[in-house]
């Protein structure tokens, strides 16, 4: 259930209405338009049928949220959200490149590729510290060492920084380097860790899960913005389809529907989804096309001898050939870059 406040109550008013569903042990989240401010209430509906809120001075109208997430969705909050990630606004007018290897290998490797992505324009330096692998004898991850390096790369290029984080653990250790938090696909479904990251301020993107539906990927959002925290942007990677031709099939039609049904940003990672790093430049335009706001890119100076996802990783020289042509194109669909 939705509170509809009249254009401009007061500020008591709205605080008033909030008590009330406080005292029935309801949930209480405020979106704040323009010019209206709705206020969410998630709990037992029935609790309200006794109780005229509508009555109450300043409230317009009550409206029911049919769909089983309800602070993601656009009747909640009808205006766009823009993730404002220490300055970098992801899903504004400009759209926002994240690159960087699939794993931090050394401080030589992150050093060199950070200087590669800047310049090619690039706001954000993504890699892996932490890496949940399918086989337990594969690399998995320099961790703590791995971030420090990260940082340091921060520090000489002024790059934002987004690293996946796979345990309760994990978020302590990456909060003190990392500017944004990711979600794997493997662990859309771990409730438990989508909670905790609801509890920090830190903004966090999304991946959808191997096989989850659109519904799936968005209520798994919503675990996280239910504990408090709104700065989620979801993240089309793929999803695990019969075709052996790719890694996974993109789902390039996710996008308009995510749009349609929640006020998210939506991010691209054609790199997970080709599996090949010559599929990655079509896909990238592709998706550009259709409304995301940003790409996250996997680059490796040396992709032939990258100790993860080597074949799906762009050389610097082509990942500054994906900048120039988004810088392109980015006009056509009215954003810049």
């Amino acid at each position: 259930m939705i509170i509809v406040m009249k254009p401009y109550s007061e500020e008591k008013q709205v605080q008033d209405v909030c008590n009330v569903l406080k005292k029935l042990s309801f949930g209480v989240h405020i979106s704040e338009g323009s010019e209206v401010t709705i206020i969410g209430a998630i709990g037992n509906e029935r609790k309200l049928s006794d109780v005229p809120l509508e009555l109450m001075p300043g409230v317009d109208k009550l409206v029911p949220i049919l769909e089983s997430y309800k602070l993601a969705s656009k009747t909640f909050k009808p205006e766009v959200s823009v993730v404002d990630v220490d300055g970098v606004k992801i899903g504004g007018e400009q759209l926002v490149i994240m690159g960087g290897p699939c794993a931090v290998e050394s401080r030589d490797q992150i050093l060199t590729i950070s200087e590669t992505i800047c310049k090619s324009g690039a706001q954000f330096l993504r890699g892996g510290a932490y890496k949940p692998r399918t086989s337990p004898y594969s690399f998995q991850g320099l961790e703590e060492a791995g971030l420090k390096y990260m940082k340091e790369a921060k520090e000489q290029f002024g790059l934002k920084l987004i690293t996946e984080i796979i345990s309760l653990e994990s978020i302590a250790i990456a909060d003190k380097y990392v500017d944004m938090f990711q979600v794997g696909a493997r662990n859309m479904h771990n409730f438990h860790l989508l909670r905790e990251l609801g509890k920090t301020n830190k903004p966090v993107l999304l991946k959808r899960g191997l096989s989850a539906t659109i519904e799936e990927w968005i209520n798994a959002a919503e675990y996280i913005m239910s504990e408090g925290n709104y700065n989620v942007v979801l993240c089309e990677r793929g999803i695990r389809t019969f075709e052996t031709a790719t890694r996974n099939t993109l789902d390039l039609s996710s996008i308009p529907v995510i749009k349609s049904k929640t006020h998210l940003p939506v991010m691209v990672d054609p790199s997970h989804a080709a599996g090949k790093w010559e599929y990655v430049l079509p896909l990238s335009r592709a998706a550009i096309a259709a409304g995301a706001d940003g790409l996250i890119i996997e680059a490796h100076p040396d992709p032939r001898h990258a100790l993860s996802d080597g074949p799906q990783s762009l050389t610097p020289e082509q990942f500054n050939e994906l900048c120039v042509i988004i810088h392109k194109l980015a006009p056509i669909v009215e954003r810049t870059f």
